[in-house]
C-alpha cells in the first residue's frame, strides 16, 4: 500500500501538507521474526505497514499474550511512547517479511506546530488508535471466545491463512485446544 493512501485513510491532507509530511517519511524492510519494538523501551518512530503482517504482544512468566495484528496500511505505534515519550507496554514481532514507511515522532511533532492540517491529521491518527483500543477492551470484557472468533472471521478472515493458530488463540484469549474445538463446532 502506498503512503499517500495510508495518509488519506487516516485523514485527507491538502497536497502541500501531504508533501511536507512525506518529506520526513522513509522506507525500511525487516525479515520475518524481527522484533520491531520491545516492551519497556521508548520507541521514537511511527511505522506504517506497506507490506506484511505484525503482532503486538505482552509477555508474562508463562507465555506471550497477543492483543493485536497489524496488516497492510495500518500504523504500528507504541502510543505510550508517542504520547508521553515513555517506554511502551508492547513488543511487536514481524510474522512475515515486512516493508514499512517510518516517521520519526519528534519530526512529526515539529510539523504539528507548523501546519494545522498535519496537526489535525495527528489528532485523527490518535483518535483512531484510541477507538481500536476501546473496541479491543470491550470485546475482551463482554464477548465470548466464540463471538470473538466470529468477529475475527468477519473482519479479518485472511489472518487464518497468514498467522499461526497459537497466535490466533492467544489473541482470542483462549488455548489452542479451545480454538480447535470452536473451529470444529462451526463446520
Amino acid at each position: 500500500m502506498e503512503i499517500d493512501q495510508i495518509i488519506n485513510n487516516i485523514f485527507p491532507l491538502p497536497e502541500l501538507s501531504k508533501f511536507n509530511l512525506t518529506q520526513h517519511i522513509s522506507e525500511i524492510s525487516h525479515p520475518k521474526g524481527f522484533c520491531l519494538m520491545e516492551a519497556n523501551k521508548v520507541v521514537s518512530y511511527i511505522y506504517f505497514l506497506k507490506k506484511g503482517i505484525v503482532r503486538a504482544y505482552a509477555s508474562t512468566e508463562n507465555n506471550d499474550i497477543t492483543f493485536w495484528f497489524g496488516t497492510e496500511g495500518e500504523p504500528v505505534v507504541s502510543m505510550k511512547s508517542y504520547v508521553d515519550e515513555k517506554p511502551g507496554y508492547e513488543s511487536i514481532e514481524l510474522l512475515e517479511d515486512c516493508d514499512f514507511y517510518v516517521l520519526e515522532t519528534s519530526k512529526l511533532k515539529i510539523l504539528f506546530n507548523e501546519d494545522i492540517y498535519i496537526a489535525n491529521w495527528g489528532r485523527k491518527f490518535a483518535e483512531r488508535e484510541l477507538v481500536k483500543t476501546e473496541e479491543l477492551i470491550i470485546s475482551r470484557q463482554y464477548k465470548t471466545a466464540l463471538e470473538r472468533y466470529k468477529d475475527l472471521l468477519k473482519e479479518k478472515p485472511y489472518l487464518l491463512q497468514r498467522v499461526q493458530l497459537g497466535h490466533i488463540a492467544s489473541y482470542l484469549g483462549i488455548t489452542q485446544v479451545s480454538l480447535s474445538r470452536i473451529r470444529a463446532e462451526m463446520k
